[in-house]
């Protein structure tokens, strides 16, 4: 141990300025030290020290700045190290275990909101279109934010959930409060899975290490009814295929971009954003399959559509610029927005061209219920039509074709029927069998 200096009082160790290792009594091995500051080389630094041996070695050990640890307290200070070193504590491996402690709670610290910012960060690639990824921010913002975003994500329950899931709402029809879960289903439902993959992503990040409150099948089912049960769930309305025909009639009046994608969308019975971003390169006018990229479809896997000779027709009317890919540009030569066909489709509805409520994608079902009900297509064919992934894991594995040639036909009479006068439902539906 070093030897024992002459012990300073307070006053004499305010007086020592010059730089360098002092010695100030007390304590074995106390030292103040006196530096230059780094960014004024006119002030000078100073704090406490205790050099002494660790399992045989020489250590310096930091105590605390001076002043701010007075002479008292960093004599005391020494005395405590020293009896934890006799004790085979050493101080500096000590110090980095709490600093290390300390970031690992820091880190563990993130609120739901921490979180989902993040999430969404780091998923930003992989939603379909900026629609989707703004429909996702916007509904966390408005219905959990509020409730659970300052919450730790380590403390949220699955009390916390249902009380987001069960905030109330005012009916704007009745102007009485329901639940959201009761009066928003298909919103609340989309809600509880996007809250899930947060708390998933928390949990993977180790922000979390208890269960997931927001996992619905032993959870919250528990508590709340399924979607499904409950009469108000939103659906995007639909023209009827009944109404379709007059509907397509009042619709080919029109000749800008706008009804010219709508129309298209309709013969094709695909999503909005594949026809929007439908470049003239995925067309294949001799085969007549148009090909939409993997990057293009909800699925995120190619998709070939048949196209009927209708949308060849269509497609040849129309004038390609050699400056823009795009078969649908807008009038500034960007990808057509989505709010464009849906205005248009609006403008239509407010002029009287048609009287039945619907929205674009609203055809898929329109599609859907015709196929369903007046043709004997089996439902596989149907569904990969509109581009659904059929069957389960094991069905996909094994099905190498994407039904091309019979989906061929089926489109080819769904353009027909477009082309007819629109029917009267009637009780007795003859299907139209298939070829």
């Amino acid at each position: 141990m070093p030897k024992l200096a002459q012990q300073l009082s307070a006053l004499a160790v305010n007086k020592l300025k010059d730089t360098g290792w002092h010695a100030v009594g007390g304590m074995a091995g106390l030292l103040l030290q006196v530096r230059s500051s780094p960014s004024n080389s006119d002030a000078i630094t100073r704090s406490w020290v205790l050099r002494t041996n660790v399992n045989g070695k020489r250590k310096v050990i930091g105590l605390g700045s001076y002043p701010g640890v007075s002479l008292s307290e960093a004599r005391q200070k020494a005395q405590n190290t020293l009896a934890e070193i006799q004790k085979g504590v050493d101080p500096k491996a000590k110090k980095k275990a709490a600093q290390s402690a300390r970031l690992i709670a820091d880190a563990k610290s993130k609120t739901f909101k921490e979180c989902a910012q993040a999430y969404m960060a780091a998923q930003k690639s992989k939603f379909t279109n900026a629609k989707h990824q703004k429909q996702w921010e916007s509904t966390v913002e408005q219905y959990v934010y509020p409730l659970i975003g300052n919450l730790l994500v380590s403390d949220i329950s699955i009390h916390n959930i249902l009380g987001v899931l069960e905030q109330k709402i005012k009916d704007p029809k009745t102007k009485m409060m329901k639940t959201f879960w009761e009066l928003k289903t298909e919103t609340a439902s989309r809600v509880q899975g996007r809250i899930k993959k947060i708390m998933d992503y928390a949990i993977v990040n180790e922000y979390r290490t208890t269960i997931n409150p927001a996992t619905w099948v032993g959870y919250l089912e528990t508590q709340l009814p399924a979607p499904n049960k409950i009469q108000n769930v939103e659906h995007q309305p639909a023209i009827p295929y009944t109404q379709v025909g007059d509907f397509m009639v009042a619709l080919r009046k029109h000749k800008n971009n706008s009804a010219k994608a709508l129309e298209f969308l309709i013969m094709t019975s695909v999503r909005s954003g594949s026809v929007r971003k439908a470049a003239w390169s995925e067309i294949d006018l001799d085969e007549k399959i148009w090909t939409i990229p993997a990057k293009n479809t909800k699925m995120k896997k190619e998709h070939r559509v048949p196209l009927p000779n209708q949308a060849i027709a269509l497609l040849k009317s129309l004038d390609q610029n050699a400056d823009n890919p795009r078969i649908f540009p807008s009038v500034t030569g960007k990808d057509l927005s989505d709010s464009a066909i849906s205005k248009f489709m609006r403008e239509m509805r407010d002029r009287g061209e048609f009287k039945t409520d619907g929205v674009p994608h609203g055809f898929r079902s329109t599609f859907r219920d015709w196929a369903a009900e007046q043709t004997s297509y089996p439902d596989d064919i149907r569904k990969v039509a509109s581009g659904h992934t059929v069957g389960d894991a094991i069905q996909q594995a094994y099905q190498r074709t994407d039904l091309l040639e019979k989906r061929r036909r089926l489109m080819a009479e769904w353009a027909n029927f477009l082309d007819k006068p629109s029917i009267k439902k009637s009780a007795k539906v003859v299907p139209i069998k298939a070829a």
